[in-house]
């Protein structure tokens, strides 16, 4: 592949979960893909399952220091110089507590990782995309289905999911005109580290503890794929992806 050619991702949180599902899903759709996250044994286990190490490279970083996303996009930019993909998957929840007792610096936590860090990336992506040649490229936000609907005490989750929802939308119509592309997946009840706790049973609305259907992780990757791979002049702004049997729609 002439190096005019290459498609060059970013997937923050490539680890584990769903950040691991859509960087293989990336690689097999013939992108380069960097793998970013903290640790990086978990990315090397990522890099490793993609086959060809060349399809991608493993860059620790850090979503709640601006230092440490500058460097990383710093990084893409020495190493391939462009950017078509960026996925902003990386994000963490607080502990189920009583709304009233969840303690600020927890609050903040989350904010910082699910809501600051994509802004930040976001903006690094934009500078990048809209100067290179050819110009423009596409950002996917991962929301959650807490973007549309709260589970009980998720207050600082749910308020970052719904925020960036307003991020999709504010970043996508400032980035027309550089033909930067932003869109959203919203998942429900991956197949995940963060989500098996719902094999034995999460709490409902109405107090009861319910276990509750998940759906392989790969189907969310497919998802994100098929996003980057669209050509720029569609876009898909908003897609929910979830287990068809969860207590989502409807009345449970």
């Amino acid at each position: 592949m002439a190096e005019a050619e290459k498609r060059i991702a970013v997937v923050t949180g490539a680890g584990t979960g769903v950040g691991r599902a859509a960087s293989l899903a990336l690689i097999n759709a013939g992108f380069i893909v960097v793998l970013a996250g903290r640790r990086l044994e978990p990315l090397q286990e990522t890099r490793k399952l993609g086959g060809d190490v060349s399809k991608s490279l493993c860059v620790q970083a850090d979503m709640t220091d601006p230092a440490s996303i500058a460097a990383l996009f710093a990084k893409v930019t020495d190493t391939y110089g462009r950017l078509d993909v960026l996925f902003n998957n990386a994000g963490m929840g607080a502990p189920p507590v009583n709304f009233e007792d969840l303690p600020l610096a927890q609050w903040q936590a989350v904010v910082n990782t699910n809501l600051t860090g994509p802004f930040l990336c976001t903006q690094h992506a934009f500078r990048i995309m809209k100067d290179q040649t050819p110009r423009g490229g596409r950002i996917i936000n991962n929301g959650s289905i807490s973007a549309h609907a709260p589970r009980p005490f998720s207050a600082a989750y749910t308020a970052t999911k719904h925020a960036i929802t307003g991020l999709t939308k504010a970043s996508n119509l400032d980035g027309r005109m550089y033909d930067i592309a932003v869109g959203q997946v919203d998942i429900g009840n991956a197949a995940t580290p963060m989500t098996d706790r719902m094999v034995d049973g999460v709490l409902q609305p109405d107090g009861r503890k319910m276990p509750e259907p998940r759906m392989d992780a790969k189907a969310v990757g497919d998802a994100v794929a098929y996003m980057a791979g669209l050509p720029l002049d569609a876009n898909v702004l908003f897609m929910t992806v979830m287990a068809s049997k969860m207590p989502f729609v409807g009345r449970g």
